[in-house]
């Protein structure tokens, strides 16, 4: 697992209202130390950064159990370089999607996730469910 100081910048890349990137404490540091998130494009950050991070069991508890895999080892190989909410909708209270672009590199080559992921909350908890990669 990667450090990284409270005050750091996010790795979500999540700004306030003047444009600056959130700092961890203030972001996704709270849902990774087991605060729900409040709603789904939340989780999502949340699960980017864990993935940078390397932080494998909060992806795990954060996936719907319905269909999360069983091996769920990250690639030692991939470096996670900024993420882009492209959208975020509310289907009803309980069930949400999120559109974004990853970039990451693996061995000195670009490249990008894009994927419309949809969520579920369950017993006030929000769920990654799957999604429809582009």
């Amino acid at each position: 697992m990667a450090a990284i100081l409270p005050t750091a910048d996010c790795p979500c890349g999540r700004t306030d209202a003047k444009g600056r990137v959130r700092a961890y404490a203030a972001c996704c540091g709270p849902c990774h130390a087991g605060t729900p998130a409040p709603d789904a494009q939340a989780l999502m950050r949340s699960r980017y950064s864990a993935y940078v991070l390397g932080l494998m069991e909060y992806v795990r508890a954060t996936w719907h159990p319905s269909t999360c895999p069983a091996d769920l080892a990250p690639d030692a190989g991939t470096r996670w370089l900024g993420l882009e909410v492209r959208d975020h909708r509310a289907l009803d209270d309980d069930h949400a999607e999120v559109a974004f672009v990853a970039r990451f590199r693996v061995q000195g080559r670009g490249g990008r996730l894009q994927e419309r992921s949809r969520f579920v909350r369950e017993g006030g908890r929000w769920f990654y469910v799957d999604g429809d990669v582009a």
